[in-house]
């Protein structure tokens, strides 16, 4: 497929490729010799003539652009393409051109096609799950106990683990990889129901020669024709929206913990990576924002999708020929975002130094909570959380910090001191011990997802 300047900056060639106009064209000449192939094998049509036909169904004997424009103005690609594989296969055999597409439809031939190249695309996918996968989970793994802040509203709010995190980014990204295997098992189906999808003209024997395409093809036999009936194709199309959504919010995490105030993770610098063409101090994150701006992409071509689900009676008018230029769309964005997070975790710079300055900074108060509730203990939960409020306030202008300003007011309440262990409350003050609770999750998370990583990567269903 053709694709703007800007649009190539925000996927990947191999992508593109999948979906570009001769991949497609191809499948449908496959689909073309599979059917010709099963009819003869059923007595349809003579052996010869699916031999005929099978020998000039390569997309390179025919002019691609001129079938284009053919198709545009005959209202699918297949009928200028039925015609010129007609003329072909009659230079050799004229008596086998008859039987050419015999019994189908011209949404047979295209869906059919689709589902060939989307295959492939969903190879492509889960390629760069697989790669994205394991980056995370050796970030998971080194740093289960990496104490960094946990951020809410966009503001600090308390210490959780880097691995915690991690996890948390790791997680989405293996149900996805199991989600789109699972919707391709059912959508990765034949198209054949010829015009009205009944299969009228082949008779009786419909059924099997819809067997035996699919067979040839790799593909799953349909209960029966989906030429208006999207629902299985369509849920394949938003899981893949989904995975967009997920790769967007782990590349804004990135893009934050980048920022140069943060500076807790930075993508890889070099050969000219992240540069600034007016700034030479500047390590701009590259890959965070192609991933950004592909996964953006993403929502409006999951709504086409649906908005193109109210196709009229056995054949659509124009919601079929929408969906079939989006489609393509949100691969092309989630292999991009895909691709280019792979990059950035592949040479990810993790700096723990920062993110314990970073905690640190803050006066103690990303500890306010967790002293509060030992401080109820002694005085009662309304006493301790009105003591710890009022000092909070005062902690960021007060040399001593939070954990100071606890200890001042511990020594001074004779009620505090008599049941406060101020070895406990600067244990609470501790960064690493308050990552604790999260690097315990974290740990028990840690298992489960090596367990279903190793699964995953087991098992290749689009490499068969």
């Amino acid at each position: 497929m053709s694709a703007s300047i800007f649009d190539s900056f925000l996927t990947t060639p191999d992508m593109i490729a999948a979906f570009d106009d001769e991949a497609v064209v191809q499948g449908m000449l496959a689909f073309e010799a599979a059917l010709a192939r099963a009819q003869a094998a059923e007595g349809l049509i003579p052996p010869s003539a699916a031999s005929a036909i099978g020998a000039v169904c390569k997309a390179q004997l025919y002019d691609i652009p001129a079938l284009v424009r053919a198709g545009r103005k005959a209202g699918a690609l297949a009928i200028p393409l039925v015609k010129e594989l007609q003329k072909t296969v009659a230079l050799y055999d004229a008596e086998a051109a008859r039987h050419v597409h015999w019994g189908s439809t011209s949404q047979d031939v295209i869906d059919t096609a689709m589902v060939l190249v989307t295959r492939e695309a969903l190879r492509l996918l889960d390629d760069g799950l697989q790669e994205l996968t394991g980056h995370l989970l050796r970030l998971l793994e080194a740093n289960l106990s990496t104490p960094v802040l946990a951020r809410t509203l966009m503001q600090p709010a308390q210490v959780t683990s880097l691995g915690f995190k991690a996890a948390g980014w790791l997680a989405p990204l293996v149900r996805a990889r199991a989600q789109l295997r699972a919707a391709a098992a059912r959508a990765l189906q034949l198209q054949l129901g010829g015009a009205v999808g009944t299969l009228a003209v082949m008779g009786e024997h419909g059924a099997a020669v819809s067997a035996r395409v699919a067979g040839e093809l790799r593909l799953r036999v349909a209960d029966s024709a989906w030429h208006t009936q999207r629902d299985e194709w369509v849920r394949l199309g938003l899981e893949v929206a989904v995975l967009g959504g997920s790769l967007g919010k782990l590349a804004t995490d990135l893009g934050l913990m980048a920022q140069g105030e943060v500076g807790e993770l930075a993508e890889p610098s070099g050969n000219g990576r992240g540069g600034s063409s007016a700034m030479p101090h500047k390590r701009n994150p590259v890959s965070t924002m192609i991933a950004l701006a592909a996964a953006r992409r993403t929502p409006q071509h999951a709504a086409a999708l649906l908005a193109c689900m109210d196709q009229q009676h056995e054949r659509g008018l124009g919601n079929w020929q929408a969906e079939l230029a989006e489609w393509p769309q949100l691969f092309l964005s989630a292999h991009g975002a895909l691709q280019a997070l792979n990059e950035a975790f592949a040479g990810l710079s993790v700096d723990r130094e920062r993110m314990l300055h970073n905690i640190r900074s803050l006066h103690g108060l990303v500890f306010a909570e967790a002293v509060s509730s030992y401080l109820a203990g002694a005085i009662g939960r309304p006493k301790a959380h009105a003591l710890l409020e009022d000092l909070s306030k005062r902690a960021s202008t007060d040399t001593r910090g939070l954990e100071g300003l606890v200890r001042d007011a511990v020594e001074h309440d004779p009620e505090l001191r008599a049941h406060v262990d101020l070895e406990r409350i600067a244990a609470l003050f501790d960064p690493v011990l308050a990552a604790e609770p999260a690097r315990r999750l974290a740990e028990s998370q840690l298992h489960a997802l090596r367990l279903s990583i190793g699964k995953l990567d087991a098992n290749h269903p689009f490499h068969e």
